[in-house]
Formats: structure tokens, sequence, C-alpha cells
């Protein structure tokens, strides 16, 4: 039986974007965030999320599949496509996840860039390219918060 993963809380993972600042002023609930990230979020989300946990810049752009010219004119753009946008919520909810259940963003960064055993020795970031490689993660984690050897 999988073990259940809770959603980080939506305070963290707002400050896992960049918050108001990024944001562009409040978010009170996750229907609004919904909203956001089908609007497209701000490039600088992703600016926060790699330098709030000090993430891979390449493994980054290799989740969010985002080639680097792609990559270059949202820059210029100054915000994602919601596809993009979708990807890089994900990525954001599930290392907001990680901190959470390890105790701390070093942990997380650690653990994320880490090759896991129970991941068949893929590197856990490198599996949040797909939904599906992302509940493995999250079904990992909550392994992990559960105190069942992973």
């Amino acid at each position: 039986m999988a073990a259940t993963v809770t959603l980080p809380r939506l305070t963290d993972l707002l400050a896992t974007l960049g918050g108001r600042r990024v944001l562009s002023g409040r978010v009170h609930d996750p229907e609004e965030l919904r909203l956001r990230v089908r609007a497209g979020l701000p490039y600088a989300a992703l600016e926060s999320l790699q330098a709030g946990y000090g993430l891979d810049a390449h493994l980054l752009r290799e989740v969010l599949d985002v080639p680097p010219r792609t990559l270059a004119r949202r820059k210029n753009r100054r915000r994602f496509s919601p596809e993009e946008s979708d990807r890089l919520f994900r990525l954001a909810r599930i290392v907001t996840l990680t901190a959470e259940t390890l105790g701390s963003k070093d942990s997380a960064r650690e653990w994320l860039q880490s090759p896991n055993r129970a991941l068949g020795g893929d590197v856990p970031l490198r599996r949040l390219d797909t939904d599906l490689g992302s509940r493995q993660v999250e079904e990992l984690l909550g392994r992990i918060a559960h105190g069942i050897v992973s």
C-alpha cells in the first residue's frame, strides 16, 4: 500500500515561487493560484525557486522541457506559457514538499540532486519532467514521511 503524500502548505509553496514580490500581490487560496498558473507564471518564479534551493540550472531546464533559446525568450518576455507554468508549478510543489518532508532546503537540494536507489539510481529531480515520475517521487517522499524504509 502506497503512503499518501500531503500537499505542501500554501504559504511555503508561494514562498518557493517568490511570494508577493514575484507573484504581483497576495494569493489568497489555491483557486487563485490555479488561475495565475493558467495565465502564465512570471519568469522570476523560476529564478526564485533556483536561488532559494540552489538547484542546478541545467537540470531545472531539462525538467521544465524548455530549450535554451525558448527560455531566453521567456526571460525577455518575463512570463511562461500556461503549459510551462504548469510544469514550473509541479516542480515548485514537489521541491517545497521535499523541504517540508526532510526538514530543510539544504536537505531537499541534496536529496533531489543525488541518485536514489529507490528510483533505480535515478536523480529525483530528473523524474519531475513527467506527471508519472513526479508521482513516483511524491510516493517516495510519503514513504519517508511515514518512516517506511526507502
